[in-house]
């Protein structure tokens, strides 16, 4: 009888489990940092020790919340908060003991995602001057550019609207931490690489 009722609890336990990684936040919602490879090796490869989140000289490095699932304790950057710096030297990478973070040769070759403009929220769309986004971008005129034209229906108003190059964005999110839309959400996000 005792067994049974702990092989019931057990299995209790492992729905539990199984419904809370199911109900956890998407891997696509985890901007992870500099090296980290987006091919599984990441998952498989980080022991969630924190190295990378101490070593992270503008503490832009946090553990994923218990909500990211299996993800939970992982390195991640919340965009909005503080954006990655792409340090010179990578510390987060060279302080990762199980190559969870590969080395990355250049800022150029960083790829933690891409950043995506919700035209509907950013004032540049709504003929309202703004640029921030463009002008703290550590790419400018490559990863971002600015698109000059006249507004769709409007003769007299300009349209000074943010281009991303998708091939040249390396996702560190400065242009979201930046972005003077505010709150429930800002007109620029990061899509994390997959």
């Amino acid at each position: 009888m005792i067994w049974r009722n702990v092989v019931a609890a057990c299995a209790a336990g492992a729905v539990a489990v199984k419904v809370a990684l199911d109900a956890a936040l998407p891997e696509s919602a985890l901007l992870h940092p500099p090296g980290a490879r987006h091919d599984g090796a990441f998952a498989a490869q980080c022991v969630k020790c924190g190295k990378c989140i101490e070593a992270c000289p503008y503490q832009a490095l946090h553990a994923a919340p218990f909500d990211a699932g299996a993800k939970a304790g992982t390195p991640v950057i919340d965009a909005r908060a503080q954006a990655c710096r792409l340090c010179d030297g990578f510390p987060c990478v060279a302080a990762c003991p199980t190559g969870a973070l590969s080395p990355v040769a250049s800022r150029e070759d960083v790829r933690m995602g891409t950043a995506v403009i919700n035209r509907d929220l950013c004032l540049s769309y709504k003929a309202m001057r703004c640029e921030v986004c463009y002008r703290v971008c550590p790419f400018i005129d490559e990863a971002i550019s600015i698109n000059y034209g006249a507004r769709e229906g409007d003769s007299t108003h300009a349209v000074f609207a943010p281009v991303i190059a998708e091939d040249k964005c390396v996702g560190c999110g400065l242009c979201v931490e930046r972005c003077v839309v505010g709150e429930p959400e800002c007109a620029i996000r990061i899509e994390p690489a997959t």
